[in-house]
């Protein structure tokens, strides 16, 4: 039976974050890097779906979007958000929250270079979370772009699309137990600090 205790936790909860994640990878999950991302407008009316997430590091968690969609929009106007991992073969899940920024126009760059050509071209096409009359709208759109830059090898990022950085300043470890009795283990940043807290469940 997996149990949290917490004398034996990382100090710095991104390091506890990598154990987890890679004890997870071993589970052979078909999508490890899915999250689900909360958002909110200014005035407080939330949101949520599943997003990948592409990097983590101290500095937080990257995932790259549609700036114009309904979540990209809602991240410019209001940057507080969270993500939730939920891993449910090992019982476990991760709850983060924090604050977004852009990511630089040169790392966007970077990524976007390496995606997939058909994920480049779909990613100019779509204008994310607006009405499309019907699916052959998008795919005449497509097949339009493939024939434009098909003699490019480099095939422009726009401006509407990019990456976001989730600075967290809270993170919650959740491992399951029997009777429903979990552990639950937050690391508060206080300051330049963490802190754990031990939760009921």
């Amino acid at each position: 039976m997996r149990i949290l205790i917490e004398e034996q936790l990382e100090k710095h909860p991104a390091d506890q974050f990598d154990k987890w994640f890679h004890e997870m990878l071993k589970a052979d999950f078909k999508e490890p890097t899915a999250v689900a991302l909360a958002t909110s407008t200014k005035s407080g009316k939330p949101s949520v779906r599943m997003v990948l997430m592409k990097e983590y590091s101290k500095e937080g968690f990257v995932f790259y979007t549609n700036y114009q969609g309904r979540k990209g929009k809602e991240l410019l106007e209001n940057p507080n958000a969270a993500l939730l991992f939920f891993w449910d073969r090992l019982e476990r899940q991760v709850r983060i929250e924090g604050k977004v920024k852009k990511v630089s126009a040169k790392e966007s760059d970077d990524y976007f270079n390496i995606r997939p050509r058909e994920s480049r071209i779909g990613a100019i096409a779509s204008t994310q979370s607006s009405v499309l009359k019907n699916r052959e709208t998008l795919e005449k759109k497509i097949t339009e772009l493939t024939k434009k830059y098909e003699a490019h090898e480099i095939i422009p990022r726009p401006a509407h699309w990019g990456g976001f950085l989730l600075k967290p300043h809270y993170f919650e470890f959740w491992q399951g137990r029997p009777s429903r009795l979990h552990d639950r283990i937050a690391y508060k940043l206080s300051g330049k600090m963490w802190k754990t807290y031990r939760m009921f469940p």
